[in-house]
């Protein structure tokens, strides 16, 4: 690739990014659960995001996102004034050991945030736990590229990064 079309990728990429960034931070006052929003995403966004960016540049660019605080954060407020309770409480089946409540009932397994870069915002977006990291005697490159791959069919993802601290 020649440096006009990196130049030029970038650029796409950039721009693809800060409309994104700026179609879902400035919405009308509907809100972001609106159907305005989902459909804005489901025929425009998300199609476009997948054309650009691999499945591994798509996932460091949502760190980042979410690292620089620039995420849809979670609202426990309710509609009419006052907090939606939303936790929940984990007790052994044989009532041993201390029961555990979190504010909620989704948390973040390992994977998305290996070097612990984006703690603040991932508990913005609402997970009420969060794992992070790998720990390894010494940095490493984790798998080799590809090592991530699309699910369409299935909205999913397969993240084979390994334990990649580099």
């Amino acid at each position: 690739m020649t440096i006009k079309q990196q130049i030029q990728r970038t650029t796409l990429r950039t721009a693809a990014a800060l409309t994104a960034l700026e179609l879902t931070t400035h919405l009308p006052t509907e809100g972001r659960s609106s159907q305005t929003y989902h459909h804005l995403f489901d025929t425009i966004i998300t199609p476009l995001g997948r054309r650009l960016f691999t499945p591994e540049d798509a996932h460091h660019l949502a760190l980042e996102v979410v690292r620089r605080g620039l995420a849809p954060r979670l609202s426990r407020d309710a509609a009419g004034g006052g907090r939606i309770d939303m936790s929940t409480t984990i007790q052994r089946s044989d009532n041993k050991g201390i029961p555990l409540t979190f504010p909620g009932p989704i948390g973040l397994a390992a994977g998305f945030d290996k070097n612990g870069s984006a703690i603040p915002g991932l508990f913005q977006l609402g997970f009420s736990f969060v794992e992070i990291g790998s720990v390894t005697p010494e940095p490493q490159d984790g798998n080799a590229r590809p090592r991530s791959f699309r699910l369409v069919e299935d909205r999913g993802v397969i993240n084979r990064f390994g334990f990649n601290s580099l």
